[in-house]
């Protein structure tokens, strides 16, 4: 089926909606929704769209954009904090990886001749993308999981780093690699030499530059021209290197690299977000549309082989490299857990070297395959891998009885004491002040060096996650007077409130939240107090600003107090505008409804039109320049404008109860 330019992109946009909708409802990542949709309407299933140069255009931006924010994470800074882990073990990992897949493509050349032929070519840029792990997919999962900070959330992080540096050089030899043999040696030359050039001249020159001429579209303030300099910057830089003969990607890279030592690093990565999702996404859908379904089912005993002969491999490497760098077991066998699969980077690696000829176009099917179920199965690996710990690693007990006995040999003394879940900044702030007042405290938190400081400097603090029972059981739950979550996690506040419910119902919990969204939820969870930090800020600011104008002290207080009595209520919810059109659906807001003569509602009560049946409530009605008392008996009339609050979906189901 031939479609126009403008036809073929409405097809893979629609197509894509309706992917990342149904992946999202089964919680799963939304690039396998984009892979799914490329392989169902490919020229091998249903055959509505078939790669074009429209598809291959819109999937290289989509790459030149997802290497550019790449080069935006690039940090100096952060790479000699973790450079043992990131050059050391995310070095090796890559290193080996490549030469397992090489001796692999060697043994099936020389022992198995009748098997079809991988030349070490092939075998080396198949290397180079089995040696990728999906970023998205991990780091999505040990944020949910609250892991991020943790010691094997650091090595994983710390390898993923090295992975997403390790394709800039892959970017330019694997498409040498295509060249004939008598030639690859002076290709490789040639291609090193020109990258030198051309990086020196865009680091030398952009350096001195990108920072004065940020500075300058910046003080115009046009956000119009800011996102056009960025475009410009982007794909110029990204222009540059493929005149030089190179990949477009290593410029977008590049230009990511200079822009993330200016301070326009953040404003860069939130404008340039929606480009690179989208063309991103568009970019899984065309390596979607690469896979031929029938050719794997007909092979489907291979793709089983290659899905877990790497997935195997990669976790037996990267666990024995982790217990090589000092890792306890249960810490290896994590870090192989969540990498074994494969990533983002693999298809574009996989993408440039069947675009170069490297492999045989069935082998690009199955090892496709491959990549794609084993990203299918990451999550529910990673979701499992506690279990998994646990049941091969022999000493994982020993090591967890141990953390727990250390965090309760510290707290065996002490009685009444505060748990302090969280030992961050308001943690920290929060300990401060009990040890000023000569309140015992005991805090537990996942990062293993804030512990390690923090414990050098005196304070009460052990390494253990607060939603674990046997954590809080250890620092003491039965004998003490309060909980503090000092971190502001809905989800895991609510796995802490399930089990202090379930052990000591009667002891209060305080939990801090970042807004008023999550505030009932937590109450009925059973919080003995929410503190929601945007209102509290509101009120302090307000608080300070009242006084200073001549408002009593004492006048101050008492608003302040009554507003925390009510909780919030008063507060709860505000106008929004254009700038709010990212706050989520059912964060509740105020909107005001002014009523015309012709108005349903003019003339009867507020309890006759049932407005709370709609989710939302009546806060306040203006009437003229004064305010109208708002009570069930409540007349509405004309003129009259009624401030709605609750969720975008509720407040419009009361506007219409009001208007229609």
């Amino acid at each position: 089926m031939t479609f126009s330019p403008l036809e073929l992109t409405l097809l893979l946009l629609g197509s894509a909606v309706l992917g990342v909708v149904a992946f999202r409802m089964m919680h799963l990542p939304p690039m396998l929704g984009y892979l799914a949709v490329g392989i169902l309407i490919g020229p091998h299933a249903l055959g509505l769209a078939e790669q074009s140069e429209t598809t291959d255009g819109l999937a290289e931006f989509g790459v030149v954009f997802l290497m550019f924010s790449i080069g935006l994470e690039f940090s100096l800074a952060k790479l000699k904090a973790m450079r043992t882990i990131v050059f050391g073990l995310g070095l090796a990992q890559v290193v080996f990886t490549i030469i397992a897949t090489m001796l692999f493509g060697w043994a099936i050349a020389t022992q198995l001749p009748a098997a079809l032929h991988i030349s070490w070519q092939a075998s080396f840029a198949l290397g180079g993308a089995l040696a990728m792990s999906s970023t998205a997919i991990v780091v999505k999962m040990l944020t949910e999981r609250l892991e991020l900070e943790s010691e094997h959330g650091r090595k994983i992080i710390g390898i993923l780093l090295f992975q997403d540096l390790a394709v800039v050089p892959l970017l330019i030899l694997i498409p040498s690699l295509g060249e004939r043999p008598d030639a690859l040696v002076e290709t490789l030359a040639w291609a090193g030499v020109k990258a030198i050039i051309v990086l020196a001249l865009l680091l030398f020159f952009g350096q001195k530059m990108m920072r004065s001429w940020f500075t300058i579209v910046v003080k115009r303030r046009s956000q119009e021209l800011f996102m056009l300099n960025l475009l410009l910057v982007t794909l110029g830089a990204a222009w540059i290197t493929e005149r030089a003969g190179l990949s477009l990607a290593l410029g977008a890279f590049v230009a990511g690299m200079l822009i993330s030592e200016t301070e326009y690093k953040h404003q860069v990565e939130e404008d340039i977000k929606p480009f690179r999702d989208v063309l991103l996404g568009l970019f899984f859908i065309t390596i979607g549309m690469l896979l031929n379904v029938k050719l794997v089912m007909a092979n489907w005993w291979l793709v089983l082989v290659l899905l877990a002969g790497p997935v195997l491999l990669k976790f037996a490497l990267i666990a024995g490299l982790s217990k090589l760098f000092g890792a306890s077991d249960g810490v290896s066998m994590r870090t192989g857990l969540a990498l074994a699969q494969a990533g983002e980077f693999g298809f574009v690696l996989l993408n440039l070297a069947a675009g170069h000829n490297l492999m045989d176009s069935q082998v690009v099917q199955v090892v496709l395959a491959s990549m794609v179920l084993s990203m299918l199965l990451a999550p529910f690996i990673i979701a499992q891998s506690d279990k998994i710990v646990m049941k091969f690693s022999s000493n994982e007990w020993m090591m967890q009885s141990l953390q727990l006995t250390k965090i309760a040999s510290r707290t065996m003394s002490t009685n009444k004491h505060v748990i302090v879940c969280g030992f961050g900044r308001s943690g920290q702030s929060l300990a401060t002040l009990l040890t000023e007042e000569k309140i015992d405290y005991h805090a537990l938190d996942l990062d293993p060096e804030r512990v390690q400081e923090a414990q050098t400097a005196g304070a009460q603090v052990s390494y253990g996650d607060a939603a674990r029972r046997e954590s809080l059981v250890a620092a003491g739950i039965y004998r003490a007077s309060a909980i503090v979550i000092t971190y502001a996690d809905t989800r895991s506040a609510l796995k802490v409130l399930h089990l202090v419910h379930e052990l000591t119902p009667s002891l209060p919990v305080i939990v801090r939240s970042h807004d008023d969204s999550d505030l009932d939820l937590l109450k009925q969870a059973g919080a003995a107090e929410v503190v929601p930090e945007l209102m509290e800020g509101s009120l302090m600011l307000a608080s300070h600003a009242l006084v200073m104008l001549g408002v009593p002290l004492r006048r101050v207080v008492h608003r302040v107090q009554v507003a925390r009595e009510e909780r919030y209520a008063s507060l709860r919810g505000y106008f929004h505008g254009m700038s709010d059109v990212d706050e989520e659906a059912d964060m509740e807001r105020l909107h005001s409804v002014t009523l015309n003569g012709n108005a349903p509602c003019v003339g009867r009560s507020l309890g006759s039109l049932d407005v709370h049946a709609s989710g939302a409530e009546v806060a306040s009605i203006r009437r003229g320049k004064s305010g109208v008392e708002v009570t069930p008996d409540t007349t509405l009339q004309a003129g009259d404008v009624v401030v709605l609050r609750g969720g975008a979906d509720a407040v419009n189901r009361a506007e219409q109860r009001l208007t229609r």
